[in-house]
């Protein structure tokens, strides 16, 4: 059973003897460093890197790559050290990353030396960093456990020694530094990393490297060579039999068969006939970890293989007008039955062109669509839609999930192939569930706006049943703020339940204790997690995950719980506190601009569907759906019964 940490979260460990495992997904450099009950470096025997790659009680690699493996013997660490360090730097190279913020977090596994993980911890909210304390081993009361630390420098390796008073910082940065020799093939096997989408929403998803779809018809420019590169270089093609005619060319959807493989391995190449696809054909450490990035790949093979499409057609739009320009320009075919033929040669190219390319991307798409039926059965409770057996047998779980299913998207060449939309948890943003009328989608201007709001509240608190029903026991804790009490039915089952302890305050003053709270936690833990002093909580702050669920956002707000709602979007998530926001923005326009950054923050989902999502791949429009749950089905009554029931079994 793995626990997956978030930063300041601890965790013991049983054995003595283990491995520190490093996904980066770009060739990094790892090191160790000890530090003595006052947290300070004795000197540089007591730092290990490339140049100097054992210290007593730990060894690690000699050269930058995206996949490290560290041992660890915690008998050998000597008794004046009380902290061993996992330190991960950037490698200075021409052409790489400037800081970890441009690169999707690293992941963190300490694992028994069997293989067995015992803790796993994604280092996120990484910005300027060029150096990193990723986590930390540490002894208590005799005990060793691991905290997940997280702990960035911009000023790179030197100043993160520095910090932990090594006086030979410096050199021992540079000796590091001159150690490194980077191979060739580590960094041509780094995963790529998607831009940012801009005034568009990207459609969230941690960095995996998924299949290339991309389609041209003959007479086409080649897609790879524009500014946009239709091409992914990640996935492997599954044969899919003879394409279609004339030199149309394509890379079908399937994943390479390396399941077994850890993280950023490239297998070899298989080109033997394959009966079909299979569940979990990805990289990953796990199961749900494979699955997640199939799907990725699934979502990026769409995007690729549409806009490979839509390029093709626009060839040939641009190929027919001009090709009628030269007909209308020369004299000699400007009118009678010559002008009519080539005229018709004309359309006739222009068609064979776009259903050249419209064969190439139905067999893409007939193949993407035969992979996520199969997916989709195989996908664990977080990352079902509520329609999946899998919750018909639910139980409460032992484990952290990987990602959360926030609905599914769609492109308008094949509405009925849908994409999960996951994300990874924990949540690094909010949530906002968008009340108002949409601006795009089916009906759009068909809705009462009594029903949106009635849906975005549905919605809301569905995903926050999901988010109770899919975590441990008391791993999540649930608060609400609704002034008005117009959820109240919707929020029925969770108080029946016992998910939701008591009904939401009514009023300004209900919001105003909400938020109080909350954020005298934010600030607790913060600086715990900055001062190293977690142990020194005070009994009654909760480190658990704390999911805060908004409704009628802004009524019964005034300017200082606007303001503290502005501190728990921004600081929350790094120390586990999620907000939730229903609201229509209409309703605030009284604050102006003001609530701008707010709104940029969170990540809009609607009610309905909706087309205000970007991948970030070729910034197609997709069209979002929210979960449904199934008329007449009586699945998250259930949930929520067992959730409670567990809950009272741990006096929660």
């Amino acid at each position: 059973m793995t626990a997956e940490l978030v930063r300041g979260q601890n965790h013991p460990l049983t054995g003595s003897r283990l491995q520190v495992r490093i996904s980066a997904g770009h060739p990094v450099m790892a090191a160790a460093v000890l530090t003595g009950e006052d947290g300070t470096v004795s000197g540089p025997e007591w730092v290990a890197h490339p140049g100097s790659p054992r210290l007593p009680g730990a060894e690690v690699p000699g050269r930058a790559a995206a996949e490290h493996v560290l041992t660890v013997d915690l008998d050998a660490v000597p008794q004046a050290a009380h902290r061993l360090g996992v330190l991960l730097a950037l490698v200075p190279q021409a052409g790489g990353p400037a800081s970890f913020g441009a690169l999707a977090g690293p992941y963190v596994a300490v694992a028994a030396e069997a293989g067995e993980e015992i803790a796993g911890y994604t280092v996120t909210g990484l910005d300027a960093e060029t150096a990193v304390v990723a986590v930390e081993l540490y002894r208590r009361q005799g005990a060793w456990k691991v905290r997940a630390v997280g702990q960035g420098y911009a000023e790179g390796l030197a100043a993160l020694l520095r910090d932990h008073g090594l006086s030979t910082a410096t050199e021992t940065a540079a000796a590091a530094e001159r150690a490194l020799a980077v191979p060739a093939e580590a960094a041509e096997a780094a995963v790529p990393v998607a831009p940012a989408a801009g005034e568009r929403e990207a459609a969230p998803a941690a960095a995996a490297s998924g299949p290339g779809a991309a389609a041209a018809a003959e007479g086409a420019r080649d897609v790879s060579a524009g500014p946009v590169s239709y091409r992914h270089p990640g996935r492997h093609r599954t044969p899919a039999g003879p394409g279609p005619e004339a030199g149309a060319t394509a890379g079908a959807p399937s994943a390479a068969p390396s399941a077994a493989l850890p993280p950023g391995t490239v297998p070899e190449h298989d080109h033997a006939e394959r009966s079909g696809p299979v569940a979990g054909d990805a990289t990953g450490w796990s199961m749900d970890e494979r699955l997640y990035n199939q799907v990725r790949g699934m979502f990026e093979d769409l995007a690729r293989a549409v806009a490979a499409y839509r390029s093709a057609v626009d060839f040939a739009e641009s190929r027919l007008d001009r090709e009628l320009d030269q007909v209308l320009t020369d004299p000699a075919t400007r009118v009678g039955p010559a002008a009519d033929a080539a005229r018709q040669e004309a359309r006739d190219r222009h068609r064979q062109l776009v259903e050249q390319a419209r064969a190439v991307l139905d067999r893409d798409l007939a193949q993407l669509a035969e992979e996520a039926e199969v997916v989709e059965h195989a996908l664990p409770p977080s990352c079902a839609r509520w329609d999946h057996p899998v919750w018909q047998g639910y139980q409460v779980p032992l484990e952290r999930p990987l990602a959360l299913r926030l609905g599914d998207v769609h492109l308008p060449e094949r509405t009925d192939l849908r994409i999960p939309l996951l994300v990874r948890l924990p949540l690094e943003r909010g949530l906002w569930v968008d009340a108002g009328r949409p601006a795009g989608g089916p009906g759009a201007a068909l809705w009462d706006p009594a029903e949106l709001r009635a849906s975005a509240v549905s919605c809301a608190v569905n995903l926050a049943v999901r988010l109770l029903a899919v975590h441990p026991v008391g791993d999540y804790a649930l608060h609400v703020i609704d002034p008005a009490g117009a959820a109240a039915a919707a929020l029925a089952p969770l108080l029946e339940s016992g998910a939701l302890r008591e009904a939401p305050p009514a009023g300004a003053r209900g919001v105003s204790e909400t938020l109080e709270r909350l954020t005298r936690r934010v600030d607790l833990v913060q600086m715990a997690v900055r001062n190293r002093a977690l142990d020194s909580l005070p009994e009654d702050v909760d480190t658990g995950e704390q999911v805060l669920l908004v409704n009628d956002f802004p009524h019964g707000f005034d300017d200082r719980a606007v303001t503290q709602l502005r501190y728990l979007v921004d600081e929350g998530p790094s120390v586990g506190v999620h907000v939730v926001l229903v609201a229509d923005r209409d309703d605030a326009r009284a604050y102006g601009p003001v609530l701008d950054p707010l709104w940029r923050s969170l990540l809009r989902l609607t009610p309905v569907p909706d087309d205000h999502l970007a991948d970030p791949w070729v910034g197609h429009a997709w069209t979002y759906e929210p979960p449904v749950v199934p008329p007449g089905s009586d699945v998250v009554r259930d949930v929520l019964r067992k959730v409670g029931q567990s809950r009272r079994a741990y006096g929660i």
